[in-house]
Order: C-alpha cells, then sequence, then structure tokens
C-alpha cells in the first residue's frame, strides 16, 4: 500500500512540475502563430494561397534540417515502420492546416482568423474525452467561459452572426489543427521530437507540391521581394519550425485539452498585434471578451487536485 501512494505522489509531482513548463510552451507557440495570421493576410494580395503554404514548408525544413536530419536518418527504420501516422499528420498539420489559411486570408480579417481559431480547444478537449480522459471540473469549466469569449467576440454580442467564406475556410482549418494535435497524443515515444517535425515538413511540402505546380502554371509565381520573403520567413522559420516544436512539446508534457485551453489566449494576441502593428483599438465589448478568455485560460489550465 505504502508503494502505491508512493508512486501515486511521484507521478502527481511530476505531472506537476511539467504544469509550468507546458504552459509556457503553449503560451509562446499560441503567440508565434497569432503574428502569422497577421502575416497570411499581408500575403493575400501577392502569394497565392497555395505557393505561400509550399514556401512557408520548404524554409521551415531548410530551419530544422541543420537540427533533425541526422536524428532523423538514425531513425529512418522508425519513420517506415510508422510511416502511415507520420503522412496523416503531415496532411493534417501540415498540407491542409495551412493551406485552409491562406485560402481564409483572401476573404476575411486577421483578427476574424485568430478568433475562429481558438475555438479549436473545443475539439481538443472533446478527442481527449472520447480518448477517455477526465477532463475535471476546472477545465470544463474554463473551457466552456472562454469558449463564450470567443463566441461573443466572432459575433460581436449578435445572436445571428454573418460569416464570409474566409470565416468557413478557417472554420475548417480549427477542425484539421485539433485533429492534427489530438494525433500529438499518439506519438510514438520512441520517436524523436526532431525526427518528427523533420519527417512531417517534408511530407507535408512533398504532399503540396503538385498543387504548387499547378498554382505556377494556373496563376503565376510572384515577386521575390522584403513584402513577401519577409512573412514568409516568419511562417517558416518562427510559426512553423519554432511554434510547432513548443506546440509538441507542450501536448507531451500537459496534454492537448490543457494546452489547448491556453491556446484561447489567440484572439487576445491578435488584437493586440493588431493594435500595436495596425493601430486597430480593441473597443470596451472587446475587453471584455478579452477578459473572459483570460479568465477561462486561468482556470483551466490550473492543475485538477
Amino acid at each position: 500500500m505504502e508503494r502505491v501512494r508512493s508512486t501515486s505522489t511521484t507521478t502527481r509531482t511530476g505531472a506537476s512540475r511539467a504544469t509550468g513548463p507546458g504552459l509556457a510552451l503553449a503560451a509562446l507557440a499560441t503567440l508565434v502563430w497569432s503574428g502569422s495570421f497577421v502575416a497570411s493576410r499581408a500575403l493575400h494580395d501577392s502569394v497565392p494561397p497555395v505557393q505561400a503554404a509550399f514556401w512557408r514548408w520548404i524554409v521551415a525544413l531548410a530551419a530544422v534540417a541543420p537540427f533533425a536530419a541526422r536524428a532523423a536518418w538514425r531513425q529512418r527504420a522508425l519513420i517506415r515502420r510508422h510511416f502511415a501516422y507520420l503522412a496523416l499528420a503531415a496532411l493534417l498539420g501540415v498540407t491542409v492546416y495551412n493551406t485552409l489559411v491562406n485560402q481564409a486570408g483572401l476573404s476575411t480579417s486577421a483578427g476574424n482568423m485568430g478568433m475562429i481559431m481558438a475555438a479549436s480547444p473545443v475539439l481538443m478537449a472533446l478527442y481527449e474525452r472520447l480518448g477517455g480522459e477526465r477532463l475535471g471540473a476546472r477545465r470544463t469549466a474554463g473551457t466552456l467561459v472562454a469558449c463564450a469569449g470567443v463566441v461573443l467576440l466572432v459575433s460581436k454580442g449578435s445572436p445571428t452572426p454573418h460569416f464570409a467564406a474566409g470565416d468557413l475556410w478557417m472554420v475548417a482549418a480549427a477542425l484539421c489543427f485539433a485533429s492534427y494535435s489530438a494525433l500529438l497524443r499518439r506519438r510514438p515515444a520512441a520517436l524523436d521530437g526532431r525526427t518528427f517535425l523533420f519527417t512531417t515538413f517534408a511530407l507535408g511540402a512533398l504532399m503540396l507540391a503538385p498543387a504548387y505546380e499547378i498554382s505556377l502554371a494556373v496563376q503565376g509565381g510572384f515577386a521575390a521581394e522584403p513584402a513577401t520573403v519577409g512573412p514568409l520567413l516568419y511562417v517558416g522559420v518562427l510559426s512553423s519550425a519554432v511554434a510547432f516544436f513548443a506546440w509538441n512539446k507542450a501536448i507531451a508534457l500537459i496534454g492537448a485539452a490543457r494546452a489547448g485551453v491556453v491556446y484561447y489566449l489567440q484572439p487576445v494576441c491578435v488584437t493586440l498585434l493588431s493594435f500595436a502593428l495596425l493601430g486597430e483599438a480593441a473597443g470596451p465589448g472587446q475587453l471584455l471578451c478579452m477578459a473572459l478568455i483570460l479568465g477561462g485560460v486561468v482556470l483551466g489550465s490550473r492543475t485538477s487536485r
């Protein structure tokens, strides 16, 4: 009996120690991804969505290769063994998700993109609940409070909100991202995190290649100038290599549901970035919604006792 109690105490202590770093990594990824919506919106007039997605992952692959290529080569047998899993993760999290985000940027604002994506934690929590994990009262309450803030923010208080075509593309992107996050919990333990990133980035870019060639033939290329190269470097290096590594590590430490609650900070971050970069001030209604979102994040991210 003492041994059982000791093991249980050790498990709770380890989980508690992982909570702080896990939340910090999830917050870092969320902040960086918030900037990517501004960058994607900035590219909507100059770079076709598929081409922007393709070059994002080429840049990301180049960024992680010096740190991950050798590990991937050493684990090539594991890659072959789990190829179907890696291909599905690449399809959802790399090929489809980012392309949908770029497509959404053609017809909706960066603010709306961030707000709608903030709904994906509801799906993450649902996936974990279906997987048999008990979310607990605090996390459930935090999810509901934060979700209410997001709904009010998107609808602007109207009972019948109107969504543009880009908003619907973002709903599809949110579904893809939540599915990708749920898959991360099933990542084989022996598969190194660097190997996972390098392989999914490579597979995702490879799957985008045919669509990229079609886009080039139909829409033509784009001019390589600071207005296009800068945002592509941001989404390639920071939003892909850095943010995906941080997010994947956060989920390994604290799980998709708890990391997903932190993800509700995204509309707050997008609004602040819009104010800092575009001079768009938040009104009283937006500030109230942000308070709900932040309160839900604090409540839902606390460790259950």
